[in-house]
């Protein structure tokens, strides 16, 4: 049989078929003869999700054949495509038309799909996640029928928009893009009480701010970026390679192996680790300025708070961190994010600020992750719905104000729940019946 695997090699499952489609009509008798069958089908994405989203013992999907562009509209910037497109090839596609996301995560090797469909959000208080931008999607419902969802149907739209895979399989998406940018980044260490108390300052100077803090330090890793009329002025390839692989990912990767092996050193290593950042400035496209080299394997929990308890939550998850017995060497990451009104966002109708929790994947991490949910629950905190967390659908719901709404989507597009696994049942419950 068949094996697949995350990016974090930690989840894995073996599909009776993987299928790779090649076209629409491909992908319609894909699900349409799964669900005949009276079996059930989920879209494995490029696996950059921590959890078990994609897990199947049934059918598996993959849409990596599925990454051509379909239309793009120079008067409104819309821009359609297959959703089994990559980030980083998108990213370029765009900017030969000009034009970009105005907002991205860190990482791009995710495909479109999995992107918007767990939330992923990047930084920038005035800005909203990635999944906010999109204005259009298909999508392939359980008879094997095409969906168009859009404007003209609002409340479908916010439903789609973070869908977890549990409505259908998304053929193509229309992103509404903005005019391609240049941004000037400058990566500076800061003292951390300095930072904590100017986060509303930092946050208003820069069009995105985030943050990062190893434990038993108190030095925060900044990063501000702005855009800028200045030209792209991309850094030598050698000397992004010497910065962004060798000491960030190479240099990482010898640190934590040295808490793995040492964790009661890990103290000194997490104070070595962050005393070796210096100062440095990017100048580029932006898609190229948001995007960084991952490729240290960790995994990783991720919480978003309302803006206003942005202190308060970080210092209840470094004082967590920073406990011996969990020996945590990995920074703590911090970033914000405007409202938006995605039903399942955890950004819905709140400015956002997100903080990002990281283990060794060969260490002992749900102790830690566990007592960090448990610091931020009381706050409302809502998880990253592709990174680690343990609640459940009878929690989840409380949190989400739009779940029933939600619910009906859901009833409405996949009622026999052909779409369904082991994820959603845990976090969304079974489909309700009509």
């Amino acid at each position: 049989m068949p094996r697949w695997t995350n990016w974090a090699r930690e989840q894995s499952c073996s599909p009776s078929a993987i299928e790779r489609p090649a076209s629409l009509d491909e992908l319609r008798e894909v699900v349409a003869r799964t669900a005949a069958a009276g079996k059930r089908v989920r879209a494995s994405a490029s696996g950059h999700s921590f959890t078990d989203i994609a897990l199947t013992d049934d059918i598996m999907v993959r849409l990596d054949r599925l990454r051509a562009p379909l239309g793009f509209d120079a008067e409104t910037g819309r821009f359609k495509v297959e959703a089994g497109i990559v980030l980083g090839e998108l990213n370029r596609l765009l900017d030969e038309h000009g034009v970009a996301f105005a907002n991205l995560g860190d990482i791009d090797r995710q495909t479109i799909a999995g992107s918007v469909s767990t939330g992923t959000h990047g930084t920038g208080e005035r800005f909203q996640n990635v999944s906010a931008q999109i204005v259009g999607f298909e999508l392939v419902t359980a008879d094997g029928s095409v969906v168009e969802i859009d404007e003209s149907e609002p409340e479908l739209l916010r439903a789609a928009r973070v869908g977890l895979g549990a409505l259908g399989i998304i053929y193509s998406v229309t992103i509404a893009t903005v005019p391609a940018f240049t941004l000037h980044r400058v990566d500076n260490p800061k003292p951390l009480d300095e930072t904590l108390s100017r986060l509303d300052e930092l946050n208003a100077a820069n069009d995105h701010f985030e943050f990062y803090v190893f434990p038993y330090t108190d030095v925060a890793l900044c990063r501000e970026s702005k855009r800028t009329s200045e030209p792209p002025a991309p850094r030598h390839p050698a000397l992004v390679y010497a910065q962004e692989v060798m000491l960030e990912n190479w240099g990482g990767q010898i640190l934590a192996l040295a808490g793995r092996h040492f964790p009661s050193r890990v103290p000194r290593i997490s104070r070595l680790a962050a005393s070796g950042v210096g100062r440095s400035t990017k100048i580029d496209r932006s898609y190229k300025v948001f995007a960084s080299e991952r490729r240290i394997r960790f995994t990783e929990m991720e919480y978003a708070v309302p803006r206003e308890h942005a202190r308060e939550a970080f210092e209840r998850v470094l004082r967590v961190a920073e406990r011996p017995e969990l020996a945590v060497g990995y920074p703590i990451e911090v970033r914000f994010v405007a409202a938006d009104d995605s039903y399942l966002s955890p950004s819905y109708e709140r400015d956002t600020c997100y903080i990002a929790v990281h283990q060794d994947r060969k260490m002992e991490w749900e102790p830690y992750f566990r007592a960090v949910e448990d610091v931020l629950r009381e706050l409302g905190a809502r998880p990253h719905w592709g990174k680690r967390h343990f609640r459940t659908a009878e929690e989840l719901r409380e949190l989400y104000p739009r779940w029933d709404d939600f619910q009906a989507a859901r009833r409405r597009l996949d009622p026999g729940g052909v779409f369904t696994n082991a994820y959603t049942d845990r976090v969304l419950g079974p489909v309700e019946p009509g």
